[in-house]
């Protein structure tokens, strides 16, 4: 049943992220991003990552790989166009 939670939750923090990213990747415009905010984000989700992966839990792993991901490329665009 915590794995069920777990995967529910995952899902939800992911797919929330994923219209902001959607947005940002096609019209490429981060003038409305914070740069020090996805910077930290950014951070935060790789360390969750690392955290998934160290206790062996898929939803973590799962959820936070796909929003280092799109964070990731939100960042770099931000750097770029910035």
């Amino acid at each position: 049943m915590s794995e069920l939670v777990g995967y529910v939750a995952a899902t939800l923090t992911t797919i929330a992220f994923v219209p902001q990213a959607t947005r940002t990747l096609r019209t490429r415009n981060t003038a409305g991003i914070s740069l020090a905010m996805y910077m930290l984000f950014t951070s935060g989700a790789a360390c969750w990552l690392t955290y998934g992966i160290v206790i062996g839990s898929w939803p973590v792993i799962l959820s936070n790989a796909i929003t280092c991901l799109l964070s990731y490329v939100i960042l770099m665009l931000k750097l770029r166009h910035g």
